[in-house]
């Protein structure tokens, strides 16, 4: 990646991405692995040394995976439960966020600068995407053959930028969303609070995360790396920003964790916490993701998480359409794919905040009473404790073949290429569409004209085996060291699979290859 000023702006380019925050450089480090030409612009040149997002689940940490960061990437604290507490009932309820899913942690704290650091590293490496700092985009307009961007630099100078495709993700506040006509529509569930981030807290930080359940004064609180840790206090009517944020008020709402003289505030601010999405994530050549597209309230850890599930979900279809391997019309698929689960999570975050967080005394005693007795019966205590209540990832619409087993994603394991290290899963599927045998060579179940119009599509083929199974034919062969993969999908069935890891279609073996053409249908 090269990095510029407008001074050096070019005149075209295959996507022009509107934001630099971390969804933006996720986007722009997946546009990079997949060859598109890109261009970057942002108002800033630097990232807010200021710690915001704090949470990101295994789904989150599986696509920065597909982005290219190693595990060792950016800080990260496993959280190994969420516990709930009220004041007259103590501890009434708790999440068990212990253990791995897909190879990552279920829930990890993070400091984001950090984290946006070492997407730009990333992005750095790939030649087809620029960055232009001290921009701002002006207008667009959209024809048939593309996008013209309108764009201002710091001293009023307007330049015009030609682009296949443009996408925002420039934040809540999105220019983009605006000159398409997708601002915010109707009433929003918005809360005034104040994130307080304390630092020098090492060996002295919770190791967990806890709602402190009081109507009184609601407040979140967790660690983060870096020997800090974090405060959320919900403001009463009439409580103004400036008041919360003295520092006599600080000390204060912190005096039960932390003496005055042993407080070290890093950051603190007064947020509006709002729920909302847009009507579509997609106007044409346009496209709308992360804060731009939805904003999510921060109950349930999924702001961000939403952006990075966008940014998985959109770039691999920009890149096949851009190098011709599939028609404009599979971009459609973006906002019928990612728009419904978003609405599910901005539900699911705002139906935990009334349940954690009730607004009176006799209310909180009802809600978390029943929930404490619902921890009594395993059944009903399982939905919550061990996450049930979160919507399954899983698409009911959208570009993949209608199947069981289709619209979610493929299960991540440890995997052993043949005379080769034990990695997960996903580095053998790289950035390809991917024909995977299980338990059988896929390009022996397809003839040579077959074999090579998968490939001219961006296709690849697996064979994943059994422990201690051999490879039996020419694709890249490697053994299931974990029992991931072959349980998801039997041996003697086929799969194919999304460079997003999702399901595209799977059957059995003596379908293969209409699987194979019909996969190739859905991309004309």
């Amino acid at each position: 990646m090269s990095a510029s000023s407008s001074a050096v702006l070019p005149a075209s380019t295959d996507v022009l991405l509107i934001g630099y925050g971390p969804v933006g450089a996720c986007i722009a480090a997946l546009l990079g692995r997949y060859g598109v030409s890109t261009l970057v612009i942002d108002r800033l040149s630097e990232i807010l040394l200021i710690p915001r997002a704090i949470a990101l689940d295994n789904e989150a940490l599986r696509v920065l995976q597909m982005a290219g960061l190693e595990e060792d990437a950016f800080a990260r604290i496993a959280i190994p439960e969420v516990r709930m507490h009220s004041p007259w009932l103590g501890q009434f309820a708790r999440a068990n966020t212990a253990g791995s899913i897909d190879g990552h942690p279920r829930l990890v704290t993070f400091y984001q600068p950090e984290l946006e650091q070492a997407l730009r590293r990333k992005v750095a490496e790939w030649p087809s995407v620029q960055f232009c700092s001290g921009l701002q985009l002006v207008d667009l307009k959209q024809d048939a053959d593309g996008v013209t961007a309108e764009v201002q630099d710091a001293a009023g100078v307007q330049h015009e930028v030609r682009c296949n495709y443009l996408v925002g993700a420039d934040g809540a506040s999105s220019k983009v969303r605006n000159l398409i006509g997708q601002d915010f529509q109707g009433t929003t569930y918005s809360e005034d609070w104040l994130i307080v981030d304390a630092s020098q807290r090492e060996g002295k930080a919770i190791d967990h995360i806890e709602f402190i359940c009081d109507p009184r004064r609601p407040a979140p609180h967790m660690p983060a790396p870096g020997g800090r840790e974090r405060w959320e206090f919900m403001l009463q009517p009439g409580e103004q920003a400036a008041q919360m944020e003295q520092p006599e008020q600080l000390a204060a709402l912190l005096g039960r964790w932390i003496k005055p003289e042993e407080l070290h505030i890093e950051r603190q601010a007064v947020y509006r916490f709002h729920a909302r999405c847009c009507d579509s994530f997609q106007q044409g050549r346009v496209f709308l993701a992360g804060d731009a597209a939805h904003i999510t309230p921060p109950f349930v850890g999924q702001g961000l998480v939403a952006g990075l599930r966008d940014a998985a979900n959109l770039c691999w279809k920009l890149a096949w359409v851009s190098k011709g391997w599939a028609a404009p019309a599979i971009l459609a698929s973006y906002d019928t794919e990612r728009r419904p689960h978003a609405r599910k999570m901005i539900a699911m975050a705002k139906q935990m905040g009334h349940l954690i967080m009730p607004r009176s005394i006799l209310r909180s005693l009802l809600i978390h009473g029943l929930m404490r007795l619902m921890g009594l019966v395993p059944p009903l205590r399982a939905i919550f404790e061990e996450l049930q209540i979160k919507p399954a990832n899983r698409f009911v619409q959208g570009l993949f073949a209608k199947g069981r087993m289709t619209g979610g994603q493929l299960a991540q394991g440890l995997v052993r290429p043949t005379a080769g290290s034990i990695v997960l899963s996903d580095q053998v599927l790289c950035d390809q569409l991917s024909l995977i045998g299980f338990g059988v060579d896929p390009q022996a179940l397809l003839d040579e004209p077959e074999r090579a119009s998968w490939r001219a599509r961006g296709g690849q083929f697996i064979q994943v085996g059994l422990r201690g199974q051999q490879a039996s034919g020419s694709s890249t062969f490697v053994e299931d060291m974990s029992d991931a993969l072959v349980p998801a999908i039997k041996p003697g069935q086929v799969a194919v699979v999304r460079p997003d890891r999702v399901i595209m279609h799977a059957g059995p073996v003596g379908q293969a290859a209409q699987m194979v053409r019909e996969c190739l249908a859905l991309l004309d």
